[in-house]
């Protein structure tokens, strides 16, 4: 399933630039249907379906390439990561318009797939079909929360930032637990990423889990900031 086996990954080269300008093409395309009345009831509820299928047939596939290549292995191919769960729960706010998971696709989700996409810990390139998973998953996170911003009139609260930290804090305890068990590093709670990422900022480890709090938290401002329903 995909492409070159071998091709190795490398950053900023012309395939993932031209993922990020994919994202940035398709941000822009929800800001403009929005602006243009987006779509009829019918066809926005069809629409959401049909993505939310597409992304949860990417992420299924994913699973059954790594069954089929010999690389499932509890320590590194559970949902447990923060975009692997930020995407399940954008498939369900996708289907049942819950807007309580609005706040954590909107904080959580944007927040960590973007970072993703910039810094992405991905070993294949493209066309590996490793490479269209990553890119199709974490771009369909952003367009899913700038959707629900955008084209249904969902807008990001200071209470969804405390819901989200809270949330985010509860998961982290629980996969940290996980992963001292199963000698894991699911979130990067037990050790940084290999490839280069942000993270190799912040400090040695375990210092650097208090700097993602921080980084989220300013993250988090910034969006709610950026997206809040403005005053009349």
């Amino acid at each position: 399933m995909g492409g070159k086996s071998g091709t190795s990954f490398i950053m900023f080269s012309t395939p993932h630039v031209i993922a990020i300008m994919i994202m940035i093409f398709l941000i822009l395309l929800v800001w403009v249907s929005s602006k243009r009345g987006g779509m009829s009831r019918q066809r926005g509820e069809r629409f959401q379906q049909i993505f939310a299928l597409s992304l949860l047939a990417m992420e299924w596939l994913y699973y059954v390439w790594m069954a089929m290549s010999g690389k499932w292995d509890a320590r590194y191919s559970l949902p447990l990561e923060l975009c692997s769960m930020s995407l399940y729960v954008a498939v369900v706010l996708l289907w049942m318009n819950k807007r309580q998971l609005y706040p954590f696709v909107f904080f959580a989700g944007v927040g960590g797939a973007l970072q993703a996409i910039v810094t992405p810990d991905l070993e294949l390139d493209f066309p590996h079909f490793r490479f269209f998973h990553f890119f199709y998953t974490h771009i369909g996170i952003i367009v899913t929360a700038f959707y629900f911003t955008w084209v249904k009139g969902y807008r990001p609260t200071f209470k969804g930032i405390i819901q989200t930290m809270i949330t985010l804090n509860v998961i982290a305890i629980l996969v940290y637990l996980f992963n001292t068990i199963a000698k894991s590093n699911y979130m990067f709670l037990n050790g940084k990423p290999k490839n280069g990422s942000l993270i190799d900022y912040l400090g040695p480890y375990p210092w650097y889990l208090l700097s993602l709090e921080g980084v989220a938290l300013i993250t988090f401002l910034l969006l709610w900031l950026l997206f809040k329903r403005k005053r009349r």
